[in-house]
């Protein structure tokens, strides 16, 4: 949907110095922008994988400098709303899903434990890799490695499962168990998460190491805020990864079960989403709009979060990661801040970064038609709105909330699409049927 431009008033660029600060109202450096920021990609300086207690001084620049920088990154215009309070996450991200815009982050690079929400990795880097009606039946050796206190949404051994079953487990459930199915079937975990490294690169995250393949906590497995928006806008573009990750319930398929009569029969079991964002929860309700992604939990990572949302025809991404309060809900709470700022604050400040596209990348100048690459769904794209440095503002959208009920069609944004084995990537790209399942079903 083309954007309409407007004048923006000249923005003043907010750094907060307070490292895990739990306000927003304190900042300790106002700096009057006189030129747009070079949002330049450049490689990591060798950061250790072992998450700090601390943001680094130094950390990578991809997306731009300001995203290296620790503390809270905002270029606020003078109509811009103030950050809200009270956010006490270590880092967050939030960014135009179209545009790839940063339009704030905190700590955006700072190297971190990502629990369950590297599944998005896993999802990004599998998901083209089977036929979703493919059938396997699950042998012990599938899921040898399984770590103690997972999350499961329960596979039986010597049970057969399609491929569209094991995904709902990974995305509603967040199975470990399923994630350890799927990689028995892409040749083991060590294959798959050396695919999940392979792919990482190629997107830029270049924060990200993964060691297992579902997010458990594991010595050296790594992600930061900006690598899993980065991360999820690429799966966005995946018809299928769309479906998963919005399905608020869906049926799985039980043990089967030898009757009196001999006959033998198979039940079904609703599983339901744990993004609590989508599906609700005691106090908190849905956030109106969303439409995924992933949520994670672990010892280590404490919550993190990365959801979609949309709002009269605007599309955002926000990631949180481990919030200090240790309240009920806190990182869905923190997240649905961020996301009510960035729906107010769009076309009202500077852009502080960019999601960067992959690394092979070529960049098109206009409308594109599609290619069959596995797994999305494709369409003609909007024209470019400039190159990969293109730093176009838009017209904010109204505060007014319209949701997506039962479907959503999202247009605009940039549409990657594989061509002749090129990644071929657009200023504008679509995110066709990306569903906000509210009914049960597996379909």
């Amino acid at each position: 949907m083309p954007a309409s431009k407007k004048t923006v008033r000249r923005p003043l660029l907010v750094t907060s110095a307070a490292l895990l600060s739990l306000s927003l109202t304190s900042l300790t450096t106002v700096t009057t922008l006189t030129a747009t920021p070079a949002f330049a990609a450049k490689p990591s300086p060798s950061p250790s994988a072992t998450p700090s207690a601390t943001p680094p001084a130094t950390m990578s620049t991809v997306g731009g400098e300001l995203l290296g920088k620790p503390g809270t990154q905002a270029a606020l215009g003078s109509d811009a709303p103030v950050l809200p309070k009270g956010i006490s996450a270590r880092s967050w991200v939030v960014a135009d899903a179209e545009s790839g815009e940063v339009l704030a982050a905190h700590n955006a690079h700072w190297r971190l434990a990502p629990a369950s929400t590297l599944k998005m990795l896993f999802a990004d880097t599998l998901l083209p890799k089977f036929n979703r009606d493919e059938e396997h039946k699950v042998v012990p050796a599938d899921l040898a490695g399984v770590g103690a206190g997972s999350s499961m949404v329960g596979i039986k051994e010597e049970e057969t499962y399609t491929v569209h079953d094991l995904w709902l487990g990974v995305f509603l459930r967040s199975g470990n168990d399923a994630v350890h199915v799927l990689s028995a079937m892409n040749g083991g975990v060590r294959q798959t998460v050396a695919d999940m490294n392979e792919h990482a690169e190629e997107l830029q995250a270049l924060d990200t190491h993964a060691v297992s393949p579902d997010g458990y906590d594991s010595k050296g497995q790594v992600s930061s805020a900006y690598d899993l928006t980065l991360i999820a806008r690429s799966g966005l573009q995946k018809k299928d990864f769309r479906e998963y990750c919005s399905t608020v319930r869906a049926k799985f398929p039980g043990e089967t079960k030898k009757g009196k009569n001999g006959k033998k029969s198979r039940s079904s079991f609703e599983i339901q989403n744990t993004n609590r964002l989508l599906t609700g929860d005691s106090g908190l309700d849905s956030y109106q709009g969303i439409a995924g992604v992933k949520n994670g939990n672990t010892t280590n990572a404490g919550a993190t979060f990365t959801g979609v949302a949309e709002r009269d025809g605007r599309v955002l991404l926000v990631t949180v990661m481990h919030p200090e309060k240790d309240e009920h809900n806190q990182v869905y709470k923190e997240t649905a801040s961020l996301f009510d700022w960035g729906f107010k604050a769009a076309g009202k400040v500077q852009p502080v970064g960019e999601l960067v596209a992959p690394k092979g990348a070529e960049t098109s100048g206009g409308d594109t038609e599609p290619s069959a690459q596995a797994g999305a769904t494709a369409s003609p794209s909007a024209s470019a709105s400039g190159g990969a440095g293109g730093k176009t503002v838009a017209a904010g959208a109204s505060g007014g909330a319209s949701g997506i009920g039962v479907a959503l069609g999202i247009t605009g944004g940039v549409l990657v699409l594989l061509a002749g084995g090129v990644f071929l990537v657009n200023r504008k790209w679509p995110l066709p049927e990306l569903m906000g399942r509210r009914k049960s079903g597996d379909e």
